[in-house]
């Protein structure tokens, strides 16, 4: 069902419009960058000069930094033949991570917070003697992303969103201490409705809620009253670098993150966001297809302490918490489930793809099968090298894209991987009744994940990003078997790709290609 009423409507051309805004005003600002260096034609040799030696340090800069190749060629492409304008870009939108005052906030929330878990160096040796491929994904995570790996922890798994929305209601209404909600898109509509209906009783209760929201992700779903009417009935409010007008270090980077965290001892993550489209009320790209986890027990201190970084690093302006220890308190629970469990994060602030490098890691690991679900699949060269080279070890390597896009030009640029990655052994799958927004692997019936991590360049390199390591769990077999039971309403594109006509990319996929980083 639509949302017909005018106040929908104006929330919505509302959102799209101060996008519009913005998108224009940006690029009003880029020509004005322009037309003052081309303008100044009695100084040209001098700025033809300087814009050259600026170029050469950027450049040099670029190539000496770990970035993969992938990431750096269209930059360096693009400032070698147009200086000015490369550069201007560059400067705007491509140094990513943010300004080094972002940073350092981030790394002094940090410094508080990532102590406060645990290490569980028992759990990870237990794990370690147990499956040695996946101890070794666990201990690359602890080691570099310092989120430990958890047992006493049950996980259910919903292969649709709305079972996973209808299961956060529940428990929602069941808060008696806090609740925190973090999610790159909120649409002011009938799903959230329902939710907003549960947090504002629970807060007549007495219950302290968060909600934190990418103010990119929600601007189309949205009007700037939002926050006005939740800190009008209780609920704190903060949105994630909001969307303005203005040279804008950090615009590059996003909240992509999804997570709902009850008391510390429940918590939610997963593919999807808190808009109408997820949960199949309305239906834009036909039928969507989305995930999501829910955990109880232990490992969901991980998950608050993911929402505590964001929600106290993102402002200075804001009042923080002083105090964490109140929201990671222990409790007693004794979990049914015997599995591993661990939930991660993933930043743009550091030098560290550890979305990415799990993936990759899995690819490498698996040695019967490992399958992939995404929405986009606009990868680096070395994840390709890694489902080739697993596809000719003899590995199962299979990967689900949608069947409907949601987004035209990023499908294509999608498709334009297909051929290189099939004529090595690996299977393309599109979900033909709509768009699949899920994003999950599954290896060897041993070992999964889920969570907000897509296969291309901004979930792996720019944006926030969170997901759950999973081994020797029942739901390891539940995402295994929803990923077989996906495949059936599947069209097989792996030989239309491999021998015929569209294994041949156009120049307009090739130009796109080559721009896919900066997309």
């Amino acid at each position: 069902m639509k949302d017909t009423t005018l106040e929908g409507r104006a929330k919505t051309k509302n959102g799209v419009t101060r996008l519009v805004f913005s998108v224009v005003c940006i690029l009003l600002e880029v020509i004005f960058v322009l037309l003052l260096f081309t303008g100044l034609n009695r100084y040209a040799e001098a700025i033809n000069l300087c814009t050259r030696i600026l170029g050469l340090i950027v450049i040099l800069n670029m190539y000496a930094s770990p970035v993969t190749s992938t990431i750096k060629m269209p930059w360096i492409f693009l400032i070698m033949v147009f200086p000015i304008m490369g550069l201007t870009l560059y400067l705007m939108v491509g140094l990513n991570g943010g300004t080094s005052k972002m940073r350092k906030r981030y790394k002094d929330i940090d410094e508080r917070l990532l102590p406060l878990l645990p290490e569980n160096h028992k759990i990870q040796e237990k794990l370690q003697h147990t499956i040695p491929k996946a101890g070794n994904i666990s201990s690359y995570i602890q080691r570099n992303a310092i989120y430990p790996v958890y047992q006493n922890t049950d996980v259910t798994y919903y292969d649709e969103a709305l079972k996973g929305l209808e299961a956060q209601l529940e428990e929602l209404a069941k808060a008696e201490h806090f609740i925190f909600m973090e999610y790159h898109a909120i649409e002011d509509a009938e799903a959230w409705h329902r939710i907003q209906n549960v947090l504002e009783e629970r807060v007549r209760a007495g219950v302290e809620v968060r909600v934190f929201y990418d103010d990119m992700g929600s601007i189309g779903f949205i009007n700037t009253d939002f926050i006005k009417k939740l800190e009008a009935v209780g609920i704190r409010c903060r949105v994630f670098n909001p969307f303005m007008p203005g040279l804008n270090m950090f615009l590059n980077n996003r909240d992509h993150r999804k997570i709902t965290v009850i008391d510390g001892k429940i918590g939610f993550t997963g593919g999807y966001n808190l808009a109408n489209e997820y949960f199949n009320l309305t239906h834009p790209y036909g039928q969507w297809k989305d995930t999501g986890i829910r955990l109880e027990g232990d490992a969901v201190r991980s998950l608050t302490v993911t929402f505590l970084e964001m929600w106290n690093a993102v402002s200075d302006r804001d009042e923080n918490d002083t105090e964490f220890s109140r929201f990671l308190t222990d409790y007693p629970y004794e979990a049914q489930q015997t599995g591993f469990i661990q939930p991660y994060a993933d930043s743009p602030l550091d030098n560290e793809q550890v979305g990415e490098e799990i993936y990759i890691s899995m690819v490498n690991k698996a040695e019967k099968y490992c399958w992939f679900m995404t929405p986009y699949l606009i990868i680096t060269d070395e994840m390709v090298h890694a489902l080739t080279l697993a596809a000719k070890r003899g590995v199962d390597v299979r990967i689900i894209t949608p069947g409907i896009p949601d987004k035209k030009m990023i499908y294509s640029v999608t498709r334009s991987f297909y051929h290189e990655l099939v004529k090595d052994g690996v299977r393309i799958y599109e979900w033909t009744p709509g768009f699949c927004h899920a994003k999950m692997s599954v290896a060897d019936d041993c070992m999964a994940t889920c969570g907000t991590i897509n296969l291309d360049y901004r979930s792996l390199y720019h944006h926030f990003e969170n997901g759950c390591f999973m081994a020797d769990c029942d739901v390891v077999l539940n995402i295994r078997d929803d990923l077989q039971e996906t495949m059936r309403a599947c069209r097989d594109v792996t030989e239309k790709y491999r021998t015929g006509r569209s294994a041949y990319l156009r120049l307009g996929q090739l130009l796109m290609r080559l721009f896919a980083g900066l997309l």
